[in-house]
């Protein structure tokens, strides 16, 4: 049923979403037959290609340009909100999904991205700075 490459990278922190939330948008997810690959918390300094699949990209190297060591948890950055990455999608399939998580009742997750040749290199936690910097400015909230 997935002939269309559509994956969803989904990162929900720790103290997200409530587990009924998620299985429901997972849920949906599987009905439309995209693929989901759940983002971890020592993950998010990984490049978006990389945690998509795309060929070219590989795992990040242990140590960060700082030359710290990013498998530390001081190293790591935190995301304190769910974070959502659509990679393959048609601007239909994308109202379809839309649409279809808002008919099964899972509650608006502002964060969410499309995977693009420009973003594809970044790391996930850029990414989500990115993301978090444009929704702000776009409903007038301070960034935290």
């Amino acid at each position: 049923m997935q002939a269309r490459g559509e994956m969803i990278l989904y990162y929900n922190p720790e103290n997200g979403a409530p587990a009924r939330q998620t299985a429901l948008m997972k849920s949906v997810f599987v009905r439309m037959g995209v693929r989901i690959r759940n983002v971890r918390p020592e993950e998010v300094n990984e490049t978006v290609g990389y945690l998509a699949g795309l060929k070219g990209f590989e795992k990040r190297e242990a140590d960060d340009s700082a030359g710290q060591k990013t498998g530390s948890e001081e190293a790591l950055p935190k995301i304190s909100e769910q974070v959502l990455v659509l990679k393959g999608f048609s601007g239909g399939r994308l109202d379809q999904l839309l649409a279809s998580l808002r008919r099964a009742g899972v509650p608006k997750i502002d964060l969410k991205a499309v995977l693009t040749e420009h973003n594809s290199g970044w790391t996930f936690y850029h990414l989500y700075e990115e993301i978090r910097e444009e929704h702000a400015s776009m409903t007038g909230e301070q960034g935290t």
